[in-house]
């Protein structure tokens, strides 16, 4: 069980595709048809990131990150937290009926 962090409890996880649409991509100033270009990927693809229609991938990841900069690592983990959430509140009932096992002495 991981403990929540204080300063973002409450708070939704942020699809990457919103970052990029909303801070990245205005930050560049490049029309979104070069940024998939220098991307190497469809324009259809980036859509679908930025309108948060699919995910980033690992290597989505790699490529975003050489683009903007800061590697790979704070896209997954925003794909990740943002994953991890919808798991949660759409298997929310199902896993609270789960028991917590804990190891026996011997």
């Amino acid at each position: 069980m991981t403990t929540p962090n204080p300063l973002t409890r409450g708070l939704r996880p942020t699809h990457p595709g919103e970052l990029l649409r909303e801070d990245v991509l205005p930050a560049l100033g490049r029309p979104k048809a070069e940024i998939a270009r220098l991307l190497r990927i469809s324009r259809q693809t980036l859509y679908d990131i930025l309108e948060e229609r699919q995910p980033v991938t690992p290597g989505m990841a790699l490529r975003l990150g050489k683009l903007c900069g800061n590697g790979p690592d704070l896209w997954l983990a925003m794909q990740r937290a943002y994953d991890l959430r919808l798991a949660a509140e759409a298997l929310a009932e199902e896993v609270e009926r789960i028991p917590t096992l804990t190891a026996t002495e011997a």
